[in-house]
């Protein structure tokens, strides 16, 4: 054997380190290492960092502190693929926080994310670099970054991916990524619906879950549902909710089906293959009330289509959603009701609505939940309006009194829908005539600040007004107040409605009266002079406040008409209830009084207070109410310190006192002037009664002579009052003669005006037939106008237009 050569070992290099294996139990140690140029202690250090940030999200905060982030964002585009792998996965796990995303955000590392995604990266990237844009695109500006720098098309791609987590982080983070409209035209561009598709049939169900998430925003887009009917992508939900073993997917499934119904092509296709009937008897069948919930939301936006309306009819839609109505969710019952509302556009289901469904929904409006109330009472609204039928059934369902605990209600809409039904009910005279105590639950929404309750609270006052009992019932609940100050409205609507209202109220005096005292008189004129606030009614509700409150007629246009018959009227300048117990200095007034005693809204008549009653001492005949039959209260009111007694007073209404003298004055004029056969001889003989109660005939140059100043200071110092009831007048000029002659002409059937002149002058104005010319028999002639003298010839009669007649206006 030949001779064993023995072989040297070579030295290392005097510069190479000999291996050391370092163990550390301190993260700011192995932070330090991710500085380190060797590739292996870089990938080593990953992996501890990788390990200890999956312990907890404390430990994300340490790191975060220790300032790994950024050596880790250098590492994640080293050209080692190990250090590559575990830096991207240390990046994956560190974004879930907060506080790393943030500062991922400002470093701008989404680029070097999405290059991780490159097809020959290894899948484990793949996951964690998805991973990592799914936790950011959380954010509006990633979503913003990602989209821009063109994320969205590698994170399609890798919806195909083998592993189940790449696909699973890709989806999620494309579903964070369409919530904005760009990004959900580009997943329709990019083809991305096919693959969304196929996850549908994942083993996994997050996945599938998530999938069907981003089908329902992607489905809002008619384009997108176009593609997913084409790629039979209905047949693929409908697979889902019929297999029970998805019930977990039921929900989201049912929020695309939503979409799609949008489409008539859709519903149609649905409704041939049987997929409706399905659909609607899996929400009446399904106990899970997100799925009755999502069904009924389904039907809504369906319904918004007069197309699907007329399908969604023929398959009886009205049963399930009546159904639904039934249900323990409140979510499932709100949604019904708004279903409700939507098929209300089409009237056979409407009608069909009201046989059923109607008591059902009124129970609703005394639910506790305040969206379960609005949905409801929006439906009864839609369900009432045009429908007398459905009208009646909400009475008939006992509606009226949960309607008006309604108006009470926390939500606007809740309280604006109320009042909206109320309002249809009351078109019906019937049913108006059966609701009651609903002018003092409206002064809360007429004092509303959102536009749409005024509006249609203004609307049910406008419906309901024209009852006389109610006009009462709100004006003693001091409605009138902010009804007028809706008339101030800048809303086209709200000032309209509040017009209408206000002219339906104006109906009676003692309404007509308090709405001028309020100030409404001022405010249709000034809306009646703006071409772009006046409407139809706010003409016609400053008519009915003259028409209604002669006095005030009196004042601003100085002549009430024949038709308008005097009963509580002032010649003079009107004034407010507190200027009159006020006596002020102002001209005298001599009012019109009652011929029987009025009460006012709270049941006093002028005899039952204290201050009336002194002013009216000794002028009464036994029509005022004796001590003994006061009521309670007004017996309370006496005893009442006395300046409590003024403030309680300012606050009622004034009511002119019972006059005993004008109602002897109708009486006797009526013996004397009824059994004349002519108009013309009633009218002569009424002026020679007025002017003989008034001081005779007054020659004309002693005019001046004739003292019925002193008289009516006489009368005002007995009253205490500058307010003088005609009847005690017994020395009166030419306004107090024409303001007597108007009162009884009214009362005995003479027809004339009252018209007021210049300088205290006022006449009266008849219309009678002249006599056919002499030989001439059978003509009739037309009626001409004549003014009435009351002061130097009583009964004479002067054409209008003559010389005499106007000697008498001026002179």
């Amino acid at each position: 054997m030949g001779k064993k050569v023995k072989k040297e070992v070579e030295p290392p290099p005097k510069d190479v380190f000999d291996p050391l294996s370092i163990e550390s139990k301190k993260a700011a140690t192995v932070v330090l290492m991710l500085n380190s140029p060797e590739e292996e202690v870089l990938a080593k250090a990953c992996d501890a960092i990788y390990k200890f940030a999956s312990k907890g999200d404390e430990n994300k905060v340490t790191l975060l502190s220790l300032g790994a982030v950024e050596p880790l964002f250098k590492l994640v585009s080293h050209e080692d693929p190990l250090v590559r792998r575990n830096a991207i996965m240390v990046f994956g796990i560190m974004a879930s926080n907060n506080d790393v995303r943030k500062l991922l955000r400002e470093l701008d590392v989404t680029n070097s994310v999405i290059a991780r995604l490159a097809p020959e990266e290894d899948i484990v990237v793949h996951e964690f670099a998805s991973l990592c844009l799914a936790h950011m695109a959380v954010e509006y500006t990633s979503k913003v970054q990602i989209f821009e720098q063109g994320g969205l098309e590698p994170l399609i791609r890798l919806l195909s991916s083998p592993d189940p987590d790449v696909k699973k982080n890709s989806v999620e983070c494309i579903y964070h990524l369409v919530q904005d409209f760009q990004s959900r035209a580009a997943v329709r561009e990019l083809n991305a619906i096919p693959a969304l598709l196929e996850l549908l049939k994942s083993e996994y169900p997050v996945v599938q879950l998530l999938a069907l998430k981003t089908f329902g925003v992607i489905s809002n887009d008619r384009e997108t549902r176009i593609i997913l009917r084409e790629n039979q992508g209905l047949e693929h939900l409908f697979k889902i909710l019929e297999t029970k073993e998805f019930n977990d997917l039921h929900v989201e499934a049912l929020a695309v089906v939503a979409n799609c119904l949008e489409d008539v092509d859709t519903m149609q296709l649905i409704q041939q293959t049987g997929g409706l009937k399905k659909l609607l008897s899996f929400a009446e069948m399904s106990t899970i009330p997100d799925i009755q919930k999502n069904a009924a939301k389904a039907i809504t936006k369906a319904a918004y289509d007069p197309e699907n309306r007329k399908i969604l009819h023929e398959e009886e839609i009205e049963k399930c959603l009546i159904t639904l109505l039934g249900t323990d969710n409140d979510g499932a019952k709100a949604a019904a009701s708004q279903a409700i509302s939507a098929m209300c556009e089409n009237l056979a289901s409407k009608d069909a609505f009201g046989i059923q469904g109607i008591p059902q929904l009124v129970q609703l409006l005394s639910s506790e939940n305040e969206e379960v109330k609005e949905a409801a009472a929006i439906a009864l609204a839609n369900l009432t309006t045009g429908s007398p039928s459905n009208a009646s059934a909400v009475a008939e369902a006992e509606g009226i009194e949960p309607l008006i605990n309604v108006l009470s209600a926390k939500r606007d809409g809740t309280v604006a829908n109320a009042a909206a039904i109320l309002t249809n009910m009351a078109m019906q005279e019937p049913l108006r005539l059966s609701i009651h105590g609903v002018m003092n639950a409206i002064v809360e929404p007429l004092q509303s600040t959102n536009s749409l309750v005024q509006s249609k609270a203004a609307l049910t006052v406008a419906a309901l007004g024209c009852d006389a009992d109610a006009r009462t019932e709100l004006r003693n609940a001091s409605g009138l107040e902010p009804l007028v100050k809706l008339l101030h409205s800048k809303n086209d609507e709200v000032r309209r409605n509040a017009c209408w209202a206000v002219m339906v109220c104006a109906s009676d005096e003692l309404t007509a009266v308090e709405l001028c005292r309020l100030g409404a008189l001022d405010i249709l004129e000034e809306i009646n002079l703006s071409t772009g606030r006046k409407n139809n009614f706010s003409e016609g509700a400053l008519d009915k406040l003259l028409d209604n409150n002669l006095s005030q007629k009196y004042s601003q246009m100085g002549s009430p008409s024949a038709e308008d018959k005097s009963q509580d009227l002032y010649y003079g300048r009107t004034a407010s209830s507190s200027s009159i117990r006020k006596s002020s200095k102002e001209r005298t007034s001599a009012v019109v009084s009652p011929v029987e005693e009025k009460q006012d809204s709270s049941g006093r008549s002028p005899s039952s207070l204290s201050k009336s009653s002194t002013r009216e001492k000794g002028s009464r005949k036994g029509k005022g109410k004796k001590e003994e039959d006061k009521p309670k209260e007004e017996e309370e009111l006496q005893t009442m310190p006395k300046v409590q007694q003024e403030v309680i007073f300012e606050k009622l209404p004034w009511l002119p006192p019972f006059d005993s003298i004008l109602l002897d004055y109708i009486t006797d004029a009526s013996k004397i002037i009824l059994p004349l056969t002519t108009t013309k001889e009633q009218v002569v003989a009424l002026a020679l009664f007025v002017a003989d109660k008034m001081g005779g005939p007054i020659e004309r140059d002693k005019l001046h002579e004739f003292s019925w100043e002193l008289h009516i200071s006489e009368i005002e110092f007995e009253l205490k009052c500058n307010v003088v009831p005609i009847g005690k007048i017994k020395k009166g000029t030419f306004y107090h003669r024409a303001l007597l002659f108007k009162v009884i002409a009214d009362r005995i059937g003479i027809g004339c005006s009252l018209v007021r002149g210049e300088y205290g002058r006022a006449w009266n104005e008849v219309k009678l037939v002249d006599d056919s010319p002499q030989g001439i028999t059978g003509l009739l002639l037309p009626p001409q106008m004549y003014i009435v003298d009351l002061m130097y010839q009583p009964g004479c009669l002067m054409k209008q237009g003559s010389a005499e007649a106007d000697h008498y206006q001026r002179i």
